[in-house]
């Protein structure tokens, strides 16, 4: 007789496949998940992990949804709020592709474009606050850093209007314009003391070892954000992503550059704890406007923009923008006496138009000081969502 072996089956859970900015991940209401996944731990990163296909000592993620990006190796897990004014609780897990590790110590801003249709299409959102036709204003609690974000979602016959003529650098097709507002997106962090600047400075002296020290604006909003000069460490602020990502020296001197500013931030408490910490805080330069062909090909004049902006995600230069990380950049932008806000041409202003290497992107945001403390109220940006797939993703028991 033939010996049997007991295989146990895969299991099937509920999950929508969506595209939010010029990022995609995979959504779940947090009531579809396993009872073990329910929680934050090791059973949930472990979930998630194996719907990804990390971590992968090849970087694909053959076996599963991610992408082999950090752009594209995301998780959200969305349930109803039962804070007041707020409708719809949302966390986000970036999932490390060659590590065994799922980060949530930040925000996607790009994915929280999405999180509002999801909601709405997953019966997460009371049906009197959606209007059949018209905009629905879903109220989200980032669950991550404890902020607010407004997102303003088309509606057409009672469905999300995904569809449009909105055009996002970085993304192929045009889609439905969604408009998120960032409510006080200076993050009071674990550690952060709650302040804008931690550091107590717009521009700080950032000793880095092997590399020097630098001029850096340290700043905590939408994600916490260390901004250098692109010229103070060798750059254009006109890079595409090969111009680095396939120089390891060039990423190794970032990777240290962000070690010594979360260090500085308050961030870590020592420089091995960066290592885990990947996702927070971002690494970004910035130049004074200039031309430069797109990664698409399309030209940006440099009369196109007000200022140049490069930033590092998970370790490797990004292709757009992170939405979280745009937030930072229109924050700083709005305070003059900031690297950001110099590298624009300096002054006070109300939005910003940058160059990234897909093309551009405006963001607004609104300063004020009181007493020798800036705030800003919010930082408004429009993105685009659209759901790939849904259905059930599989993973072994």
């Amino acid at each position: 007789m033939e010996n049997v072996m007991t295989h146990k089956p895969q299991i099937k859970i509920a999950a929508t496949y969506m595209r939010g900015g010029t990022s995609k991940g995979m959504f779940f209401r947090l009531q579809d998940l396993p009872e073990a996944a329910r929680q934050p731990g090791a059973a949930r990163d472990q979930l998630l992990l194996r719907v990804i296909g990390s971590p992968d000592p090849y970087g694909k993620q053959i076996d599963g949804m991610g992408g082999a990006t950090s752009s594209t190796s995301k998780t959200v897990i969305l349930s109803q709020s039962a804070r007041p004014e707020h409708d719809v609780d949302y966390l986000f897990g970036q999932v490390s592709i060659d590590k065994a590790f799922v980060d949530w110590s930040g925000n996607c801003g790009n994915l929280s474009a999405a999180v509002g249709a999801f909601a709405i299409s997953g019966g997460l959102v009371d049906p009197a606050r959606v209007p059949r036709d018209g905009v629905a204003v879903v109220r989200v609690w980032q669950a991550n850093i404890g902020k607010t974000i407004i997102a303003h979602i088309p509606m057409t016959n009672g469905e999300v209007q995904e569809t449009g003529d909105f055009e996002l650098d970085g993304v192929t097709f045009p889609a439905a314009e969604v408009q998120l507002e960032f409510m006080d997106p200076a993050a009071e962090e674990e550690g952060a003391g709650g302040s804008m600047f931690p550091t107590g400075q717009l521009v700080d002296d950032l000793e880095v070892p092997g590399v020097g020290t630098l001029k850096a604006t340290m700043i905590n909003a939408g994600i916490p954000t260390i901004f250098i000069n692109a010229d103070a460490v060798g750059y254009t602020g006109t890079e595409l992503q090969d111009a680095i990502n396939g120089d390891t020296k060039a990423l190794a001197m970032f990777e240290t550059i962000r070690a010594y500013g979360a260090l500085r931030m308050g961030l870590i408490k020592d420089l091995g704890e960066a290592a885990a910490r990947q996702h927070t805080p971002k690494v970004a330069f910035v130049a004074p406007p200039a031309a430069y062909v797109s990664s698409s090909g399309k030209a940006v004049a440099a009369d196109d923009i007000d200022l140049l902006v490069r930033a590092l995600s998970m370790g490797k230069l990004h292709h757009a923008m992170m939405g979280t990380a745009a937030v930072a950049i229109g924050t700083a932008a709005a305070i003059p006496g900031t690297l950001v806000n110099l590298a624009a041409g300096g002054g006070a202003r109300q939005a910003v138009r940058f160059g990234h290497p897909s093309g551009t992107l405006r963001v607004g945001a609104e300063a004020v000081q009181q007493n020798g403390e800036w705030s800003v109220k919010k930082a408004v940006m429009s993105r685009s969502a659209r759901v790939l797939m849904e259905g059930w993703v599989r993973v072994p028991a």
